[in-house]
């Protein structure tokens, strides 16, 4: 969770009779965030979000439409941030490790892990919930598709030959970042998992040429 969440927790501590709507939603993102859809109960959220059932169910109108708006301000979160992060160096080891290491440091943040809402939300949604899989999925794509869009600057800039298989660095980097989600939630440190990065981005088919 980064600070923006942390800021918005934040302002509804302390004040059990308000009802602020986005402080209830980031409630609820954080719970489902840690215990999946299918983990998480009515009684699990309520108690996060300091309403009554009558309240949720008013506001949000169900718990599949309430998970919805979580995996959404999730996504403005922290899909704006990974995009910052890509955007920010122009070297491209340096802009995937600024990008990983950071996704790092929010999998590992709290006294819980918790790994990536979004890469291991599907795996605790139930398959009889076609449309919540279909918006994991979707934002899973797009995760890869600005992952995609830095590699294919990276051979616009000479760092790797126009041969370069890019959907292929592409998928073995998303799947680095999801087994780093993985490892996150079941408690590998935040040193094993940033060496992990680092050896990920030593085997990037940089051409020598084009280091600085």
């Amino acid at each position: 969770m980064n600070d923006s969440v942390d800021a918005a927790a934040s302002r509804g501590r302390g004040r059990p009779r308000a009802f602020d709507r986005h402080v209830a939603l980031t409630r609820a993102m954080e719970t489902f965030w840690l215990k999946g859809f299918d983990g998480c109960a009515i009684s699990d959220l309520t108690t996060a979000m300091n309403i009554n059932s009558p309240s949720l169910y008013a506001a949000f109108g169900s718990k599949e439409d309430l998970f919805r708006e979580a995996v959404d301000l999730y996504g403005a979160l922290e899909g704006d941030a990974t995009e910052r992060a890509l955007a920010g160096p122009r070297n491209i080891r340096d802009a995937l490790g600024a990008m990983l290491k950071r996704s790092v440091d929010m999998f590992t943040r709290g006294p819980q892990p918790r790994g990536c809402m979004v890469m291991l939300g599907a795996m605790n949604v139930s398959a009889d919930q076609k449309s919540l899989r279909t918006l994991l999925h979707k934002r899973q794509k797009q995760i890869l598709d600005l992952i995609r869009k830095r590699m294919a600057m990276a051979v616009d800039d000479g760092e790797f030959a126009a041969s370069a298989d890019i959907d292929g660095l592409s998928m073995m980097c998303a799947v680095l970042f999801t087994g780093l989600a993985v490892h996150a939630h079941d408690g590998a440190s935040r040193a094993k998992l940033n060496s992990a990065i680092d050896a990920f981005l030593v085997t990037l088919p940089v051409r020598e040429a084009s280091v600085t």
